[in-house]
């Protein structure tokens, strides 16, 4: 009888164990600005469900995706690393493209790899963008389930064999898992779609441990809003486009609630880089910050962020101390009570310290690699500009002496105060001298392409 009941309690336990599990939902949207959203400051855009986020919970505001493009940033934020560590970059492509033949490579681990033996049904909805083949899919990543656009929305590619020749077309395709099941993609239905995906996973998946990585394909151009939310903002296409996506992220908050799940679900809202300032007014904002997508100035990297977990953050907080994307994927794995790869360098660290008041800060030290070189670094108020880049253009400036900049009192970066900080300086060459001896040599993914379609697309 006393093994009996010792069984049942060590089941109980377990059971109950399983149950404290978080449930996380990863929100990762594409080129959105430091200044795009109604709690970062933006004058007309409304954005008040992602306000009400902040305002339940935290407010980040030195916080950065790991890359200034969209596939390295989202392969750092799976797995933790920078991503030159992995190959996730390139010397030729800052991304992957219909003519890359390549992919995240198998034996990096992603972060629902992590989570599911943890117990955790683990869900994609939205955007991938590392590896458009098979092998390389978010189903054979890690995750349950996928539906969604593998690549960015201005990436349709028509291979259809009465063409004549092969070149870039509007014409995207929608997966779900591994199968396309619509193709000639209606862009102005997708936000609506992908929330419904989201609501369904929660519903789906909501008596045990839950990871939902929700990855909309806005706001990259081209801008597509539902006849709901097109012409409703101040703001023109753009404003539309955000305000749908904040429509979206109310639904999901309700639906955690409703659930009785709100308070037991850590929820992440962020973007994977910069707004694409070249596009005019079809791009966003980076606030205060300069230039954007695309360059290592601030513009470029920091990033919108807020977060929230009832009972474990406090409301109405604002963290001003440096974080990253990577710091997510260790956080995510310690609040799950897992544990972080060791077989490997891992670049983030645990915010939880931060988030619940029992820390000032987790993350020192932050490099700005454009592709697969280094740009700047970071640490603490300072960042060093060694190089830099104008966005999408092929020009790479070399500075004889290196720029610095005291982010706390000028995060404009207007005022290069290196003349009378070269102690600053000497610290933060040492560092960044010190890191780039310990990189190692990889082969960069990225340009692996398929050379006879590429060639053919250029001469169309």
């Amino acid at each position: 009888m006393r093994i009996a009941q010792t069984i049942l309690f060590l089941f109980l336990a377990i059971a109950v164990s399983a149950q404290k599990k978080p449930n996380v939902i990863l929100i990762f949207v594409d080129d959105l600005g430091y200044g795009d959203l109604g709690c970062f400051g933006h004058p007309i855009i409304k954005t008040p469900n992602l306000d009400k986020i902040a305002q339940n919970g935290a407010k980040l505001t030195s916080f950065y995706a790991a890359a200034n493009v969209c596939s390295p940033s989202r392969a750092a934020l799976m797995t933790g690393r920078l991503p030159v560590r992995s190959g996730m970059t390139g010397k030729n492509h800052g991304v992957l493209f219909p003519f890359s033949t390549n992919g995240l490579p198998k034996d990096e681990i992603t972060l629902p790899e992590v989570l599911k033996p943890l117990g955790y049904s683990t869900g994609m909805v939205g955007k991938w963008h590392m590896g458009f083949q098979k092998e390389f899919l978010p189903t054979n990543n890690g995750f349950d389930s996928y539906y969604g656009i593998p690549y960015s929305n201005d990436m349709g590619y028509d291979t259809t064999p009465t063409r004549t020749s092969s070149r870039f077309y509007p014409k995207l395709y929608m997966l779900e898992n591994e199968k396309i099941v619509e193709e000639g993609y209606d862009q102005t239905k997708m936000t609506k779609d992908y929330t419904s995906k989201v609501l369904d996973f929660i519903e789906k998946n909501k008596s045990k441990p839950f990871f939902m990585y929700y990855a909309p394909n806005f706001p990259h151009v081209p801008l597509y809003a539902s006849k709901d939310f097109l012409g409703k903002s101040k703001r023109g296409l753009y404003g539309d486009v955000v305000e749908e996506l904040d429509w979206s992220v109310g639904k999901i908050m309700e639906t955690l609630k409703k659930n009785n799940l709100e308070e037991n679900t850590l929820v992440i809202f962020t973007s994977d880089n910069g707004p694409w300032t070249t596009q005019g007014v079809q791009g966003g904002s980076a606030g205060l910050l300069k230039w954007g997508k695309g360059s290592c100035w601030e513009g470029g990297m920091r990033v919108p962020a807020v977060v929230q977990w009832p009972g474990k953050i406090a409301p109405n907080q604002t963290f001003d101390c440096l974080s990253t994307t990577m710091d997510l994927f260790t956080t995510i794995i310690k609040s799950a009570g897992g544990q972080v790869p060791t077989d490997r360098v891992i670049d983030g660290n645990d915010l939880m310290p931060v988030w619940t008041g029992k820390a000032k800060e987790a993350t020192e030290t932050f490099f700005y690699y454009h592709f697969n070189q280094l740009f700047a670094v970071r640490k603490g108020a300072w960042k060093m500009h060694l190089k830099s880049v104008v966005p999408y253009v092929p020009e790479i400036i070399v500075y004889q002496s290196p720029l610095l900049y005291n982010l706390e009192n000028d995060p404009s970066e207007q005022y290069n105060v290196a003349a009378k900080n070269q102690h600053v300086i000497k610290e933060l060459q040492a560092l960044a001298d010190e890191h780039s001896k310990g990189m190692p040599t990889v082969h960069y993914i990225f340009d692996d392409v398929d050379n006879e379609l590429l060639a053919k697309m250029r001469r169309n």
